[in-house]
């Protein structure tokens, strides 16, 4: 795509905003009170952001980042920092991919120094303002380049890009004793009981294409976390939904588990194994983007059936034919990555499944309950 684009000589103009130290010693970083959103960017339109670099020591789930496309009255990109360049839970890690990449001084470890990447092109009309919102109790010193370009007109057809992130801690798993693929967690999950109980990734109204996601899972069980099916309903409810899809690594186009890998459009950035439990995981529909005219629901399942219950996170990306309002992210402390105390064990307990169970979930934890208990007999 870019190596189609890169030999065209445009009539447009190239344009920076940066932190740099406008008295021209090096304190090239600006400093955000405890509280502060700062304006990092105000451009007049029509243009396209083509770049953002952004480095921080810390604060990347208790700061946002906030963009707003042409005076509208609400944000279309309300993030937590790490999360929006798929780095999820607080934690850093070098990886590439075609839309984001990280570089981090120290891997796999949370809050820590990393250059932070994105390559999205955003295309806007009137007037971009991209914001740094500190939700965090202490100063946040952050550098910064955005890049863009002005250009004459844009395209009828041009959108506008949208990120939401959204987040259930725990996940209201109906079974989460239950062993991914054990037989007991092999129940039914169709129609209205996936489309009200699939963990939700994007629930959005309007016209555009979905053009990806990433998901965080904070594996507090310890069994294989996906199993779950993604099920993406276009224009409406019906069964079956327009995309299914058979797993959860086969939806970010892996399989047999996620592996250590970051590919261009599909993988890891970071891997549960290195971390003690913690996964991020991203897939971007490049060339396949999910096109709907009126509205979009992406779902996933968490395990099979919706039977686990660890931590979960996810921001979707989608272009949109007008800018549109997105969900405002928990309060920053809903939104902490779960910790391990100092013996290696989760603080925090998982709720009980929140929805109504049908007789074969009730059935299914029965038979799993007298199963572990003959188990435990024989031992």
């Amino acid at each position: 795509m870019i190596l189609n684009d890169i030999t065209r000589i445009a009539n447009s103009s190239t344009g920076r905003v940066s932190s740099w130290d406008l008295t021209g010693r090096n304190n090239d970083y600006w400093t955000i009170n405890p509280g502060e959103s700062r304006v990092l960017a105000d451009i007049q339109g029509p243009g396209v952001i083509t770049h953002i670099w952004m480095t921080q020591r810390e604060h990347y789930r208790e700061a946002l980042l906030k963009i707003t496309w042409d005076n509208a009255s609400t944000p279309s990109v309300l993030v937590p920092l790490g999360d929006f360049f798929c780095l999820g839970h607080g934690i850093v890690n070098s990886f590439q991919s075609y839309l984001f990449s990280s570089s981090a001084k120290d891997n796999n470890v949370f809050n820590s120094g990393c250059a932070l990447n994105c390559y999205v092109q955003m295309p806007f009309r009137q007037r971009a303002v991209v914001e740094l919102v500190n939700e965090s109790n202490e100063s946040h010193d952050q550098y910064f380049y955005i890049d863009y370009e002005k250009i004459n007109e844009l395209p009828a057809e041009s959108g506008y890009f949208h990120a939401e992130f959204n987040r259930a801690n725990p996940f209201d798993g109906w079974g989460h004793e239950i062993t991914v693929n054990s037989p007991e967690s092999n129940i039914s999950n169709k129609e209205e009981l996936a489309w009200d109980n699939n963990y939700v990734i994007l629930n959005t109204k309007g016209k555009g294409h979905y053009i990806g996601c990433n998901i965080s899972v904070t594996n507090i069980h310890g069994t294989w976390w996906g199993e779950g099916d993604d099920m993406i309903w276009v224009d409406g409810y019906k069964w079956p939904p327009d995309l299914h899809g058979t797993g959860s690594e086969d939806y970010f186009n892996q399989a047999w588990g996620m592996q250590p890998n970051a590919f261009l459009r599909n993988g890891s950035s970071i891997y549960e194994y290195d971390t003690g439990g913690y996964q991020t995981s991203y897939v971007f529909h490049l060339e396949n983007p999910v096109r709907y005219k009126n509205e979009i629901k992406v779902t996933i399942e968490h395990g099979h059936a919706n039977h686990l219950a660890n931590e979960m996170s996810s921001v979707a990306y989608w272009y949109s034919e007008t800018p549109n309002t997105v969900s405002k992210p928990p309060t920053v402390q809903e939104r902490l990555p779960v910790m391990k105390d100092d013996e290696g064990y989760w603080i925090g307990k998982s709720k009980v499944y929140g929805a109504e169970m049908n007789e074969e979930m009730i059935e299914a934890k029965k038979r799993w309950a007298i199963n572990q208990s003959k188990v435990d007999v024989n031992e």
